[in-house]
């Protein structure tokens, strides 16, 4: 039993402001892949591509409506890592929790790589040195305080949120017509070059893979809001955000892009950002871009050491990382987690530039299907939680619509885009390495649950304490 200082030393800070935590759920979905990476999903379905990202987009309310419901009633740093823990056991926690630290390492290493080869080409430096520079810098900047966290990611979250509301306002202006020296308007894109869906029905599905990793990001809220000091309150405000943030940030600059650049336009390979923005003759395209995807990067970056030390935070204090990771500094920074973090992503990092690029490819492809796996983890879990609350004669704050049927027809949904990804080969490889790191941590999770028997007992007595699961 720790005393009561140890307990104190094991506690994070509540230094994250409402309008930060807001803020962070507004730009939590809006990274590299938003205004580069969705060139591929255009490029593969066509102007459909709209149909693929709303019915993602749904997919994500959907499971954001579910995670809603129970960090509302347990706001907790683990988030949906924490809840599966509690309903299904703690292999499942133990699992799914080192699968999302083990996601964000990765996210940390690649956004690192978009960042050093943008500053590497401004300022003349190598790539490799500008990467760890900038990784460095966000790191000392997540040690200080969680407050220096969410001031600095409220600041980048606006700018690319001005940024994409920028960029809709002028598609608007140029579909209509009016944007001087335009060279592109109307919406004859969208059913022009071969129609609406030129590759067919099973390039809509094909893109929908793209959209579904696009939104990884959204939970990110629930593990920031525990460091808020009405996590509550905040979580609510920003499951109510994701709805018109999906809606405005992707489908809406999605519909901008293919009115007015034809689907198989050779420009859209720069990035379909870039691509309008050339059309529509705005000076310095590329300057702005490059500006616009390293703030998004950086943004990313500094989101990712946040949430993954935070998780390995969590895990810890659930006895399934080392003691000494959950501890944390007078500030109720976790630096022991923060420096595994950092290691590990660094190390990650390094194997870029120094081990063939074969290495690093394989490590990415462990991670590949883990935001679907995610998802399909907060949806049972969502099953299995509603029913023990609702036994304990819990109030929830936030309930997820039509329980079970909605969320039944999402588990299917999902389970069906993994069948979808074993047939399309250039998914499936990311599909078995991940499902391969799943199952061995599975094991692992389960062994541990069998050969701590007390502990994993206790962890599983789920009881009704002010107002929370414990």
């Amino acid at each position: 039993m720790r005393s009561d200082q140890n307990k104190s030393n094991h506690k994070l800070g509540t230094g994250l402001k409402s309008r930060q935590v807001t803020m962070i759920s507004i730009g939590g979905v809006i990274g590299a892949g938003l205004f580069v990476g969705s060139s591929n999903a255009i490029a593969t379905a066509g102007p459909a591509v709209l149909v693929s990202y709303l019915i993602a987009a749904v997919i994500v309310v959907l499971v954001m409506q579910m995670l809603g419901e129970m960090a509302t009633a347990r706001p907790d740093t683990g988030s949906f890592s924490s809840y599966a823990d509690q309903a299904m056991g703690r292999w499942a926690g133990f699992s799914i929790g080192w699968l999302y630290w083990w996601f964000y390492v990765l996210v940390i290493a690649i956004e690192a790589i978009v960042a050093g080869n943008i500053l590497g080409d401004w300022l003349g430096l190598p790539h490799w040195l500008t990467a760890f520079a900038i990784t460095s810098v966000l790191i000392l900047c997540n040690s200080l305080s969680v407050g220096s966290f969410g001031t600095l990611e409220y600041w980048l979250s606006l700018f690319k949120v001005v940024s994409i509301v920028g960029f809709i306002v002028f598609g608007v202006v140029a579909i209509f017509g009016l944007m001087p020296g335009s060279s592109t308007s109307g919406i004859a894109n969208l059913y022009a070059n071969g129609g609406f869906a030129p590759n067919g029905n099973a390039a809509i599905v094909a893109a929908l893979l793209t959209a579904m990793f696009s939104f990884q990001g959204s939970e990110v809220v629930t593990i920031a809001a525990a460091e808020s000091r009405d996590p509550k309150a905040n979580i609510k405000k920003a499951i109510r955000a994701v709805v018109w943030r999906l809606g405005l940030f992707y489908l809406g600059s999605m519909f901008v892009v293919v009115c007015l650049i034809p689907w198989n336009a050779p420009g859209l390979a720069q990035g379909s950002y870039q691509a309008v923005l050339n059309a529509m003759n705005i000076p310095y395209a590329s300057g702005i871009m490059s500006i616009v995807v390293l703030v998004a990067v950086t943004s990313c970056l500094n989101s990712a050491i946040y949430t993954a030390s935070r998780m390995a935070y969590s895990l810890a204090t659930r006895g399934d990382a080392p003691e000494a990771v959950s501890r944390t500094n007078r500030q109720g920074v976790p630096l022991v987690a923060v420096a595994l973090t950092s290691v590990a992503a660094l190390a990650a990092l390094l194997a870029n530039y120094l081990l063939p690029a074969q290495v690093f490819q394989f490590l990415l492809a462990t991670s590949g299907a883990l935001a679907l796996l995610m998802y399909l983890v907060i949806a049972i879990t969502q099953l299995c939680m509603r029913r023990k609350l609702v036994a304990m004669g819990k109030r929830l704050e936030v309930r997820m619509w039509l329980f079970p049927w909605l969320t039944l027809l999402t588990i299917a949904f999902i389970v069906g885009i993994f069948a979808v990804m074993a047939i399309f080969p250039g998914q499936r490889a990311e599909l078995l390495s991940t499902l391969g790191l799943t199952a061995f941590l599975v094991v692992v999770g389960v062994l541990l649950q069998k050969s701590q028997p007390a502990l994993s007992a206790r962890r599983n007595a789920m009881q009704v304490d002010d107002g929370a699961i414990a």
